[in-house]
């Protein structure tokens, strides 16, 4: 068997399949916004208060990453897969703001599985050094899944109704599960891994980072200062995939006057970016360390390079034209995930494998916080304000959260 042909390589194409669903069924709502406020008299408010549900649904994924720890990957992932796959089909049921809002809660529940999942795959199926390039594989799914929205749900408004891209949506991602349940097994016990590729797994890993098996306790990693370091910059990072997802279809809407043949051929762009930054930030990882640079210095300046150059989304709100505006949102996409893939994968160099969905969860709740309060101050201010000042703040923020990945977090002895 080649190096290319491993399994290892199918279980993270897996993954990314699963997260592709999972970007897609969260990213529909945001691209056909526009159409379902004007259809059903929901207010801006209002739909900071769905974005907010989703939001507050999704900050679970401490317990959603402790479940899939203590209950393992196999079934838990499909669980939560199936649930959030049923609930996308809701949607399409869906009338009046708080119908929304209470499928978007149960949404962000359930597909809270998604990265500390996918991080615990990562975790358990590669070897350090393939780490970096595994996790930016699968979050390249999260950007596709935000890049296939718009063509969707245009095609579904035109042809008939918004509904129609929740119903495709959610029928795929259950049929996504029985895939998932057919083939995923850890690398100790797949059918069809070799004792090289086994082998070349075991080697790869950090002493010390695998070898536990007790269930994590939530109080001992609450009090790891690395557990902070990482959760603070996800805090910091995450508003800016929220503003891109939920909140930048509205604004090309609503300030950019976009029709909906103009959103289906625009406004994936900034996603293509965020697909690019996936592998960009794991390359410079690679790159210093080919030059001797610590893998954990090496993923915080990867950071620190993503932090930098989403200073240029503080212009999205001044130029006049609409092309560099979508050029300067494509550029954002691009710098944060360079940076956020970084500091997701280091859940996994800092923490042993049974710790790894857990620490995924804690760092995505404190994301997802963020997220909550940014959506919450648009949907309350953005009325008086405009969106200049969210896009001068998201431009900050990053380099904040660099600040703290460099003075909190300690390399593993």
């Amino acid at each position: 068997m080649t190096k290319g042909m491993r399994i290892r390589w199918t279980i993270i194409g897996l993954v990314m399949g699963v997260m592709i669903l999972n970007y897609l069924s969260r990213s529909i709502l945001g691209v056909a916004a526009p159409t379902i406020m004007r259809e059903q008299g929901i207010s801006t408010q209002q739909y900071g208060w769905i974005t907010a549900a989703f939001q507050a649904g999704i900050m679970c994924q401490p317990i959603v990453g402790w479940l899939l720890d203590a209950i393992g990957l196999k079934i838990g992932f499909a669980i939560f897969a199936g649930l959030w796959s049923v609930i996308t089909i809701l949607h399409g049921f869906a009338y009046g703001w708080v119908g929304f809002a209470a499928l978007r809660g149960f949404l962000g529940l359930a597909e809270g599985a998604g990265h500390p999942g996918s991080m615990k795959v990562v975790a358990e199926w590669f070897p350090a050094r393939e780490r970096g390039f595994a996790g930016g594989l699968y979050n390249i799914g999260a950007s596709l899944g935000a890049v296939v929205a718009p063509p969707l749900v245009a095609w579904a408004i035109l042809t008939g109704t918004w509904r129609t891209a929740f119903f495709v949506t959610g029928g795929i991602s259950l049929a996504w599960v029985l895939l998932w349940l057919f083939w995923y097994a850890p690398p100790s016990r797949h059918r069809a891994i070799t004792p090289e590729e086994r082998a070349e797994i075991e080697a790869g890993q950090e002493q010390g980072l695998g070898a536990a098996t007790a269930k994590p306790s939530v109080g001992t990693l609450l009090r790891n200062r690395n557990l902070w370091g990482i959760a603070l910059p996800r805090m910091l990072a995450d508003p800016t995939w929220g503003t891109l997802s939920f909140w930048m279809p509205l604004y090309l809407v609503t300030a950019r006057h976009f029709d909906i043949k103009q959103m289906a051929l625009f406004a994936w762009l900034p996603f293509l970016g965020a697909d690019l930054g996936c592998l960009f930030g794991p390359s410079v990882v690679a790159l210093l360390q080919r030059r001797g640079v610590n893998l954990i210095d090496a993923r915080r300046s990867a950071f620190t390079l993503g932090a930098i150059l989403m200073i240029g989304v503080a212009g999205v709100g001044w130029v006049t034209d609409p092309v560099v505006a979508i050029a300067l949102l494509s550029l954002a996409g691009f710098a944060h995930q360079t940076l956020s893939v970084t500091v997701i994968t280091m859940s996994a160099d800092l923490f042993p494998k049974n710790e790894v969905g857990t620490v995924a969860g804690l760092a995505g709740l404190a994301g997802n916080g963020g997220l909550l309060i940014f959506s919450l101050l648009i949907g309350t201010f953005v009325d008086r304000l405009g969106y200049e000042p969210f896009f001068v703040l998201l431009a900050c923020l990053d380099l904040l959260g660099a600040l703290f990945l460099w003075t909190l977090v300690r390399k593993p002895r």
